[in-house]
């Protein structure tokens, strides 16, 4: 699926990616995502905007009716309840918004590489022939494909997988079959991933870092309070994890980071 904030920073190279799929239809499916994006979007400050004056309001009622002042503070829980009705509608909509802008998403395709070639149908496929940047001192008896290797290895078993579900099937054991379900638990958007590496690259932190997602910090690091670290860290020891390193970033207030390391998790 397209990462939604695409939308938002380079809708034009979104388009520019989905034209060469030579489907005229995706331009208008991806106008009407940025569409619905930009409502959502303009929708939620909306909302915020009302629930904060409401939080607002509230003290001041509170205020009034401690001065003695029934009649103003009636005046803004009037206010406050027609506010609340309002900011229920938004939020209707929001959701409602929300759900059809999922849906197109879902329904358009990646975008394509950049290396990856123009072309109608697979005939256009160029032909790429192996093995590709293996050096010429790599001896032939090394020189076997990978599932041959992962068939030695006991982590792949082609030949049951076409018994239970016919060709271009697979099936992962053991360690595999491990490795395959943390491909799947903590995978990446590769989007995401190359505006990161992009942003670091020119010096560009704010979109670097901006473009982390929560899926990214769960896969890759250990945060929370002590406990939900402590429980982290028990599963990692069961997964067969030896050593945990607390290295930066470990929190706004570092010197109370490493005090709750100190005590609870070291």
């Amino acid at each position: 699926m397209i990462e939604q904030r695409l939308l938002r920073t380079d809708l034009a190279g979104v388009r520019a990616a989905l034209a060469r799929r030579g489907r005229p239809s995706l331009l208008d499916e991806v106008d009407e995502a940025a569409l619905l994006d930009a409502r959502v979007l303009d929708i939620s400050g909306r909302r915020d905007a009302i629930r904060a004056r409401v939080n607002s309001i509230s003290k001041e009622v509170g205020q009034l009716r401690r001065d003695g002042d029934v009649e103003a503070a009636e005046q803004l829980q009037a206010e406050s309840r027609e506010l609340g009705d309002e900011e229920r509608t938004l939020a209707a909509e929001h959701d409602e918004l929300s759900t059809r802008l999922r849906e197109l998403l879902l329904g358009i395709p990646n975008l394509p590489h950049p290396d990856a070639p123009d072309g109608v149908d697979d005939r256009d496929n160029p032909i790429v022939t192996g093995p590709i940047g293996l050096s010429e001192d790599v001896p032939d008896h090394l020189r076997v494909p990978h599932w041959e290797t992962a068939t030695a290895l006991g982590i792949l078993d082609n030949e049951r997988a076409v018994k239970i579900s016919g060709a271009m099937f697979t099936m992962q054991r053991g360690a595999g079959a491990t490795l395959a379900r943390a491909l799947c638990q903590y995978g990446l958007d590769l989007n995401a991933v190359n505006t990161i590496k992009g942003g670091l690259a020119k010096g560009d932190f704010k979109t670097a870092f901006g473009a982390v997602s929560d899926q990214m910090i769960d896969a890759f690091s250990i945060y929370g309070t002590p406990q939900d670290m402590l429980a982290k860290i028990a599963g990692l020891e069961a997964a067969g994890c030896t050593q945990i390193v607390a290295g930066s970033p470990i929190g706004a207030d570092k010197n109370q980071s490493i005090r709750l390391i100190g005590k609870y998790i070291v």
